[in-house]
Order: C-alpha cells, then structure tokens, then sequence
C-alpha cells in the first residue's frame, strides 16, 4: 500500500463516525426543509440505496424514502449501533431503530461508498435483526 492510500484509509477511518452521523441525522429528521437541508449535506444528487425492502435514488427520492420510513415506525430514532469504520471511499456502520429507552424494531449495517467530494454516492443496507410488534 502506498503512503497516500494509507493516508486516505486512515482519514476515512477517523471520519467514519462523522460521516454516519451525518447519514443518520438525515434519516431522523422529521421537519422536511431541515431533512432536505440535511439530505443535500449528506448526499450528492444522484445518490443511491438499496437494501433488502427498498431502493431509490437522486435527493427527492431518498427524501420521499425517509420521510416514508418515519410515517411508518413514528415515534422511533436511529442512533448508531457498534463501531463505525471506514478505508478508501468506504464507510460501514451499524444503526437501531427504537423508542427512547426501548429494545430496537430494527438493527442493520449500511456500507457507503464516498464521492470525491465526501458525500455519499450509495448505500448498501443489510438488516440484521427484525423485532417488529405484531
């Protein structure tokens, strides 16, 4: 590995939490003219996701995505879950969808893949664990 790589990996790695914390804010903000602030902040305009219920791209998607996933679990947050790490353009992290104080609904594991600019250009989404009310 070069010098510069090793560079690189060690910055991505040192701004993993950073950059998930940007992508999780995104997705708990629940005023639109704040979470459209955010998504533009986080992503860049032709961004995608993917994960194992959904998919969409571009910011009007992915804000009409998130504000759907609010709609539909209303009351719940994302707050990061484990370690965050990262090398190269890649960023993978872990998340819990729950209510203040409550067991997680949900837990999964994005992997990002950065542009040049920082933002986010994809999304992966795996879920690791379902624990929904019937």
């Amino acid at each position: 590995m070069t010098s510069t790589a090793s560079a690189n990996a060690r910055n991505i790695a040192d701004e993993a939490a950073s950059i998930a914390g940007r992508y999780i804010a995104a997705w708990d903000e629940t005023d639109a003219v704040r979470r459209r602030a955010l998504i533009a902040a986080a992503f860049t305009p032709e961004a995608t996701y993917v994960d194992p219920m959904m998919s969409n791209a571009g910011h009007d998607g992915l804000d009409a995505m998130i504000g759907a996933v609010q709609q539909q679990f209303a009351g719940l947050r994302f707050k990061l879950h484990g370690n965050q790490d990262g090398h190269n353009n890649v960023v993978r992290f872990s998340w819990a969808l729950a209510a203040d104080g409550a067991e997680p609904v949900a837990i999964g594991t994005d992997i990002v893949v950065l542009a040049a600019d920082g933002r986010i250009s994809s999304v992966i989404g795996f879920l690791d664990a379902m624990n929904l009310p019937v």
